[in-house]
């Protein structure tokens, strides 16, 4: 009768389905399966199952493979208070954050500009005056979290649908330069019929000042002569917004 083999006489191949691979990406000793038990509760549960630290490694886990993130995320999220004040950080202030480098840092950008445009998708050569739900939740993840005064101009056409999202200006904390003629110029060179004004107020407050409804008054003006509207003018603050045709502005 043959004598059984010992496990070191073992064949090569019963040692490989026994010990597993070693891999340039495993994690860290004290997390082995915690990536493959978060990829599980994504993709089984939702992402609503996910903390906001969890959703952050799992950003974070394509861009640095090699490190255990969740001290990362939570630090992340012990300074900046929230996943999406973490994506829309300054890239100096991430720079702070310990073990994040440059390719966390490009991860975080990465998923936020992901998220503005599926956001900006949902307005996009559609009448924005019948979705106007959608055209503000587009607007506030822009600019809410902006920390100068930026200015934009919605371009629409005789459907009132968006034809170009522009940035005209970007000022400092309370002041943004508009210019009128350049608003209406390039109006006219994209044959927009409708404006919609948008800037943001870093304060949170999107109370208007006098020089924002002075600015307002000059744009209609100049677009009127040339038979474009002025639809509204929008202030987005910090979870709240203003809006210029319904506060009588306009």
């Amino acid at each position: 009768m043959a004598r059984p083999k010992h496990f070191a006489e073992a064949s090569p191949g019963l040692l490989a389905d026994l010990v597993p691979a070693s891999t340039g990406d495993a994690d860290p000793p004290g997390h082995l399966g915690h990536r493959a038990r978060m990829r599980g509760k994504l993709l089984t549960a939702g992402p609503d199952a996910l903390l906001d630290h969890e959703l952050l490694e799992m950003v974070l886990f394509l861009a640095l493979p090699r490190r255990d993130t969740k001290p990362i995320a939570r630090a992340l999220l012990a300074r900046f208070g929230s996943f999406a004040n973490a994506l829309s950080a300054p890239l100096q202030d991430l720079r702070e954050i310990e073990g994040l480098g440059e390719a966390g840092a490009a991860a975080l950008r990465t998923v936020q500009a992901a998220a503005l445009r599926l956001a900006r998708a949902e307005v996009l050569d559609r009448p924005v005056l019948n979705n106007w739900d959608r055209l503000l939740a587009y607007l506030t993840a822009a600019l809410s979290r902006e920390r100068v005064e930026q200015f934009r101009v919605l371009f629409l056409d005789t459907r009132n649908r968006l034809i170009a999202d522009e940035a005209q200006a970007r000022g400092t904390v309370n002041h943004t330069p508009v210019y009128p003629r350049e608003v209406v110029r390039r109006a006219l060179e994209l044959q927009a019929t409708a404006l919609i004004l948008v800037h943001n107020h870093p304060s949170g407050d999107p109370s208007p000042s006098r020089a924002d409804l002075d600015m307002t008054q000059e744009v209609k003006a100049a677009a009127a002569s040339l038979g474009i509207v002025l639809h509204d003018h929008l202030i987005i603050g910090n979870g709240h917004h203003l809006s210029f045709r319904r506060e009588g502005f306009l």
